[in-house]
């Protein structure tokens, strides 16, 4: 295990971004990129309605418009593309409908893809498009989370109910603990539907040769291995003809994690015409049929004894999820993070908590950057700040007073999840080191008997990161939670890595180049990799859930530490020697004791690969590989997140004055990409809690169509956001004991921006408890509108 007191170079150094300089160039490779000869493109119809029956479709005069090659409707897309369920086996109740590419009789949400134009350009399919007509009869569409629970209108009236899934977990005796309450606070929670708005847009070149049935799909993707399964699976393909190349991706955070009906139609078309077929979202496709997250309505209740000690938490979680459950994953991971994760950071006896998720006319909604996390995180620190003013308790001593310590580990939480390590003595330390909070508290409240409206709020999070394979691969859905990694030492001394991990912009593979450096020896620069392909790299995960650098970055160790032990035995046959007094040092092989050089890595390469005879007694082979994937649920990080704010009482608008994030996360590889990781998590965290929302109306019409009225934070509404490392006892059971970072900084921001807007307005009596935290929710809870 590496401790920060030990740790070899590069790991530990503030390394930049290893495809910055390249992309600042503008010598990026996106999906937008790629040429292939013939390529044809491809538009869709989707549908204007949040639920209507598609009576007829006339393509007659789309198709006589020159350019276009093809027209598809569901049904031909659906000759050569089976449908799907978004189930899970850990579920079994989870109510799945079949979902197919493109609508065939019913379009269930607004954006729904319902024909697929193929043409010579762009433009042509787009205007061909237009002229494509559909006959449709207006059905009763559901958008409010609680009109669907009750189902007076059902989207699927096959299944007999709009309620995908219901969780629940319970443990200790909550009514009497409730019963027995010194002070018990209660809030009815509303969270606005978002989602991830990332530069590059979803897009995909498929390439289909039919002489071999052999399918090449560029892809903006996170996972090309899942989709690679997802591909063969549904489109009647051998697997290891189907290669997914995931190059350059312009940001994902979790919506380049699904399997969406638009990507895998252009890939049944270039199965039919026997082409390459390219398409990529316009903004208002993506903000139509992107993948949505964290429409919630939570009621939450609190109880705490005389002495500020938390007793019991009570939770009804309701959480929509627009018409069906994504695929591969399923819609269960939101609200299971809702029931697993209230009350993380706490010790307390008894939960009763359920989510309910049910199906409505809106886009699809499933898995952002945190995946229900910072719904859980915001309850829970809402709650306990409500119970902290009405017991007359500071909120802050009554979390410190409540949080697990080292000393309750290993805790076996009632909501049903064990921790085995975490580190929140350390992080309030190293707050306390930072800054003053009780002179802080005290600004406020000053600045709050003068009149203005200013606010602190803190928030403590667990987030779990590095899911091992208990989740999905117990619940039989192919996503792997493994990654791997092969190293290659070149005949002129240099590494090459074929990695699973793919790189998305968070500096992934630089993290791993360290890694790889450090293991084997050599100076970061002797080290390239090769990521994104599956045809080249080990089956694994690829980006999803905080996990590349703890997973990918273990296999990378382990394969590199394989490839030095191979590099130091050749050295040590050829020089009479035993390995064990020998050393890697800056690229070359030296003797342990006294530093001496006695061979550069380029000679043992060229020994090697061109003269192995030389070597008495082995077969050199100069290649290592590993695998490696956590037996552990998650690997926990945890923090502290602190907001002040200040509101404008004449136009309610919230201003973001300080935000400090303290955060543990077990071996920090590299300082700088991990602040920026926590830095981007926290701004797409206070989006969500000030500016970002997918409305709809009643009718499930989509009320936003671009960056004009889908609002995403920029520099003028920030601040700068302070990071503290803090540093626990060793984390996880492989060597490096690396946790992951990059949902942190989402999980507990709106959390501590919503506590932050409560402090402010306590001066006037009331509460928020709605995000995003607009001006016209601000001034209704003022009374001013």
């Amino acid at each position: 295990m590496l401790t920060e007191s030990i740790l070899p170079a590069p790991i530990g150094e503030r390394v930049p971004h290893r495809r910055t300089w390249r992309l600042l160039h503008g010598r990026g490779h996106y999906v937008a990129d790629v040429k292939i000869p013939g390529m044809l493109h491809a538009a869709f119809v989707r549908s204007p309605h949040g639920h209507a029956r598609i009576d007829a479709i006339d393509t007659t005069s789309a198709k006589a418009l020159p350019g276009v090659v093809a027209v598809f409707t569901g049904a031909d897309i659906a000759a050569v593309c089976k449908p799907w369920r978004g189930v899970h086996g850990l579920f079994p109740s989870l109510n799945a409908p079949l979902q197919h590419a493109l609508a065939i009789d019913t379009a269930r949400f607004a954006g729904e893809p319902v024909a697929l134009v193929v043409a010579t350009s762009r433009a042509v399919a787009e205007d061909a498009a237009a002229l494509i007509t559909i006959d449709w009869t207006p059905l009763p569409a559901v958008a409010d989370p609680q009109a669907a629970r009750d189902g007076a209108d059902l989207i699927h009236p096959t299944l007999g109910s709009n309620v995908c899934l219901v969780q629940s977990q319970a443990s200790g005796d909550v009514d009497a603990a409730f019963a027995g309450a010194a002070v018990v606070a209660e809030e009815t929670f509303r969270f606005g539907r978002h989602t991830g708005v990332p530069i590059e847009a979803r897009g995909l070149i498929a390439e289909f040769d039919p002489t071999e049935r052999r399918l090449t799909v560029h892809h903006s993707h996170q996972c090309p291995h899942q989709m690679q399964n997802d591909f063969a699976v549904l489109l009647g393909l051998a697997e290891h003809r189907v290669r997914v190349i995931a190059p350059d991706i312009g940001g994902g955070f979790g919506i380049k994690q699904q399997l969406y009906g638009d990507e895998i139609a252009v890939c049944a078309a270039s199965m039919l015409l026997g082409r390459p077929v390219a398409w990529t979202a316009d903004r208002l496709e993506s903000f139509a049929a992107d993948i949505h997250a964290r429409e919630h309505v939570v009621t939450g209740r609190v109880a705490l004894s005389d002495d500020g000690a938390i007793l019991a938490f009570d939770v009804d979680d309701l959480h929509a999820i627009g018409p069906y459950s994504q695929f591969p994953r399923s819609s269960a991971g939101e609200g299971r993070a809702v029931v697993a994760q209230t009350g993380a950071p706490y010790k307390f006896d008894a939960i009763r908590a359920r989510a309910t998720a049910v199906f409505q006319n809106k886009g699809m909604s499933g898995h952002y950057r945190g995946v229900g996390q910072p719904i859980a995180c915001a309850v829970t620190e809402v709650l306990l700040d409500h119970a902290a003013r009405k017991a007359g308790l500071d909120p802050i001593a009554m979390r410190r007073r409540n949080l697990l310590r080292g000393s309750d580990l290993p805790y076996a939480a009632p909501t049903g999840v064990t921790y085995t390590r975490l580190a929140f003595e350390e992080c309030f330390s190293a707050l306390d080191t930072h800054l003053d909070i009780a002179a802080l508290q005290a600004e406020c409240a000053a600045a709050r008997a003068q009149g203005r409206l200013r606010g602190l709020g803190l928030a403590c999070f667990v987030e779990m990161t590095a899911r091992g394979s208990g989740f999905y691969g117990a619940g039989g859905v192919a996503v792997s939670s493994r990654d791997g990694c092969t190293l290659r030492l070149e005949p002129t001394g240099g590494l090459r890595a074929l990695s699973s991990i793919t790189e998305q912009g968070q500096g992934a593979e630089t993290g791993v180049l360290q890694v790889i450096a450090a293991a084997v020896g050599v100076p970061l620069d002797a080290v390239e990799m090769i990521t994104g392909d599956t045809a080249t790299s080990f089956h694994g995960g690829g980006t999803w859930g905080s996990r590349c650098m703890a997973i990918g970055g273990e296999a990378a160790w382990r394969a590199g530490r394989a490839l030095r032990a191979e590099i130091l035995d050749i050295a040590a046959r050829l020089l009479q020697a035993h390995a064990a007094s020998l050393d890697i040092r800056d690229g070359a092989v030296v003797e342990l004791a006294s530093g001496a050089v006695r061979f550069t890595l380029a000679e043992i390469g060229a020994i090697g690969h061109f003269r192995p005879h030389e070597v008495p007694g082995a077969q050199p082979q100069l290649v290592a590989s590993a695998s490696w994937g956590s037996d552990a649920p998650f690997r926990p990080g945890c923090g502290l997140q602190l907001a002040v704010v200040e509101i404008d009482p004449d136009i309610g608008s919230v201003r973001l004055e300080r935000f400090v994030v303290v955060h543990e996360c077990g071996l920090v590889v590299n300082p700088l990409l991990v602040d920026e990781q926590i830095r981007g998590g926290v701004v797409q965290g206070l989006g969500a809690a000030l500016f970002e929302e997918l409305l709809y109306d009643s009718d499930g019409q989509l009320l936003v169509g671009s960056l004009a009225d889908y609002l995403v934070p920029t520099a003028p509404e920030l601040c700068d956001i302070e990071l503290v490392h803090a540093h626990g006892p060793a984390q996880g059971t492989g060597d490096l004991g690396i946790a992951g970072v990059g949902e942190a900084g989402t999980t507990g921001a709106s959390a501590a921006v919503l506590c932050a807007v409560n402090d402010a307005l306590s001066g006037r009596g009331v509460t928020l408890a709605q995000i995003p935290c607009t001006p016209e929710r601000i001034l209704t809870a003022l009374g001013v509108i």
